[in-house]
């Protein structure tokens, strides 16, 4: 697809799966030129920044690292606090909607995906990116509203009227679940090699936590081959 020179875009990169195939298919289309990772005291934190600037330079587009401790010092939950247990459920029960708002419940930042598109469209308006690219999914938006095309909606509206530049946020795999998002990952040539989704700070994905667990069914179901991301045995 052909860049367009006329518009430039920030993504939000997380390393995962979403943010990752959201920058490769956007990437030449929006013009995506910074990407945005941001520490707020999360398990793995110092790995999601590890993958996001190897994806960074593989774009080769310039990666810059926020950090927010307000924001870790505000959450309770285990995805910062390390005294908390991670959620582990049964792959077999992820579309069990009693037990995926329990273990949301679990690993909720407070307002996350609002402060950080909020900070995004500061460097929008500063610098005049026109979008912001971000990846919510429809998997995920089932238990969290903020992946929600609802919330990519009402935060574009709210963008017309605290910034200058008008930025839109572009999701645009928010109507996808993640066994569709790794068939498109497959179709672009996405180098899944490079992605981080799993919540802890080990080594290679635990395998265990839910993140990780979407991850492998998601490539079980799509290519039947969970090999073609690292997980813990």
């Amino acid at each position: 697809m052909t860049k367009n020179p006329k518009i430039k875009s920030i993504v939000l990169l997380s390393g995962g799966l979403d943010s990752l195939v959201s920058l490769g298919i956007l990437k030449e289309e929006l013009n995506i030129t910074l990407a945005l990772t941001f520490d707020y005291g999360q398990r793995t934190a110092q790995k999601e920044i590890m993958a996001s600037k190897h994806i960074a330079d593989y774009y080769s587009i310039e990666h810059k690292v926020i950090e927010l401790p307000w924001l870790k010092e505000i959450t309770r939950t285990s995805l910062v606090n390390q005294a908390e247990e991670l959620p582990a459920p049964d792959i077999s029960r992820l579309d069990d909607p009693e037990l995926t708002k329990e273990s949301a419940l679990k690993v909720w930042v407070p307002n996350r995906n609002g402060i950080i598109l909020n900070i995004a469209a500061s460097f929008a308006d500063s610098m005049g990116y026109s979008f912001i690219v971000f990846g919510a999914n429809r998997e995920e938006a089932a238990t969290f509203p903020d992946n929600s095309e609802t919330f990519v909606e009402k935060i574009n509206d709210s963008f017309e009227y605290s910034t200058l530049v008008k930025p839109k946020v572009a999701a645009p795999l928010a109507r996808f679940t993640k066994k569709d998002t790794i068939k498109i990952a497959l179709d672009w040539r996405i180098p899944l090699n490079l992605l981080r989704s799993c919540y802890t700070d080990e080594e290679i994905h635990c395998g265990k936590c839910e993140s990780c667990l979407r991850l492998k069914r998601a490539l079980h179901e799509a290519t039947g081959n969970t090999e073609l991301v690292g997980f813990k045995s």
